[in-house]
This record gives structure tokens, sequence and C-alpha cells, in this order.
């Protein structure tokens, strides 16, 4: 599932040529997703304008100048795809329509964003702008890590006394949102904390050592267009590269890449996902 890299680079692959523009005709090939899809959703897109696009952990939110929000979540295999845009000297036509091409938003500028989703894990649904923070899909989740309210001070209370592992904290999207397994499992491995600790075990230097790695991964990820494993691509459809410099997801029985540690990456099972990490160096 893309997390918060993958979805950051989404919104901003979309911003440019949505943000300002018109959704002049909006195209509903079925009536749902994950779930039904909203009640009258293609009436209530068509004609209005995108103010602006952000995002809230793995949501994409688009405020509309009907005074609702439109929220996406990409699901397992979902892309936001663009076409009919101009790229320097060239025009990228509009595709065939696909099989899995399930919500088609034509836009004023002549642009096409097509969202497609093959296992249709996905989902879309409308909410007022005022109170789309306490929509249920949003309402629970946690401090964004990349603002500035999440710090060591809060990341430290929200870890206190937890009797979890470190690494199923992390992944709780009411601690801190946006986190998914590979890149807990990549910011474990810089800290050289065990993804098996418990969480109320973690120390005051390892807490703010956390709070800065969180940081430094997402950003280096974002940099790099996200992690491309499975069906995630950018709007353009390219592959994100960020895969390329794991150090420890999907690495198994690989040399740990730790200066100077003689360990392996080694995969174990939590909460019905895999761990990727080195029992010589994270302790």
């Amino acid at each position: 599932m893309p997390e918060l890299p993958e979805v950051e680079t989404v919104r901003r692959g979309l911003a440019p040529v949505m943000e300002g523009a018109r959704i002049v005709a909006a195209t509903l090939n079925r009536p749902d997703l994950r779930w039904a899809l909203p009640e009258n959703m293609a009436a209530r897109l068509t004609g209005t304008q995108v103010l602006a696009l952000r995002r809230r952990s793995k949501y994409i939110l688009a405020d509309l100048s009907s005074n609702e929000t439109l929220i996406i979540h990409l699901g397992m295999s979902g892309r936001m795809l663009i076409s009919g845009q101009m790229l320097g000297q060239f025009h990228h036509d509009h595709p065939a329509p696909a099989k899995h091409d399930h919500v088609i938003l034509d836009m004023d500028n002549g642009t096409r964003v097509t969202f497609n989703d093959a296992r249709r894990f996905g989902a879309m649904d409308l909410a007022p702008t005022a109170t789309a923070q306490s929509h249920w899909l949003l309402r629970d989740i946690g401090p964004e890590p990349l603002g500035n309210i999440f710090n060591e001070t809060l990341l430290a209370a929200r870890l206190k006394d937890r009797k979890t592992p470190i690494k199923t904290a992390l992944l709780d999207q009411r601690i801190v949102a946006g986190l998914g397994n590979i890149y807990v499992c990549e910011v474990l491995h810089r800290a050289r904390i065990s993804p098996h600790r418990l969480a109320g075990q973690i120390t005051a230097s390892e807490t703010s050592a956390l709070v800065t790695l969180i940081r430094q991964v997402l950003t280096e990820a974002i940099e790099a267009g996200g992690s491309s494993l499975r069906d995630y691509r950018q709007t353009d459809g390219e592959l994100g590269y960020f895969q390329h410099t794991f150090r420890a997801y999907d690495r198994e029985d690989q040399p740990c890449l730790t200066p100077g540690c003689p360990g392996t990456v080694q995969r174990t099972q939590q909460s019905g996902r895999s761990s990727f990490w080195c029992a010589t160096c994270q302790s």
C-alpha cells in the first residue's frame, strides 16, 4: 500500500494540472470502489474548481469551490494518471479507456486525471470542507511526521508505558500519520532499534533519534519519488526510486549495510507483516 512518500509524490504530480482548474466532466464507470461512491458524485464534481490539493497521512484531499472536499485513498493498487498535458513540445494524448479506469476527471485545461485501481481497495468520498478533518477516515489520525507538531516530546508521550513492539506502535496511525511497513523498517534499522523492543522501553535519546530519522527517511523517499515495489507509479506513469536505497526492507539474507556490522538482514513476522532487521546491530 502506498505510504506517505508515495501519496505526497502523487499529490505533487497532480497539483500543477488540478489546482486552479475546473472539472468540466466527471465520469464514474462503476458505483463503488472499496466502498460505495458518494451519492450523485459525478454531478457534485462537475463544474467545480479545485482550490487546493492537500495530503493528510495517506489521503489526498481536493478542496473544491462547492465547499466540499474530495477525499482520495489509493488503496493497494490505485493510480492517479494524467494525460493530455503539454510537456515541452510534446503533447500526451488521452489513452484509450482501460479496464480498471474507475473515475475520470476531465479538466478545463485539457488534462484528464484517471483513477485506475485493479484491486479496488481504493476509496473516494465527499465531505464538507469545513468539517473534513472530522470525517471518519481522518478524525483519529495522529500528527503529520513532517509537520511542526511532531517532536520528541510528543512521540515520547505517545510511546510511554506502551507494551506493544515499537514496530507496531509506529505503524499505528493514531500515534503518527502516514508511516507504513517499508519506512518503519528503514527508520528502525538506521536507529539501530530492534522492531521487537517494547515501545515503552524506548529511551529519551532514542526517541529523539527516531523523530530525526523519520523526517530524514520520509524526505529522502519523497525526493526519490517514493518506492515502487508492485503497483505504485507516479502520475506520469514513472516508477519511484527509493527502493534502490533500502537498507533493510526486502533485503532478507543480505549483508547489513550499517558500517562495521558483520550481520545479515533477517525477516520475521509481526502482526501479520514482515519485519526486516539486523539482530546484530539492532537491539
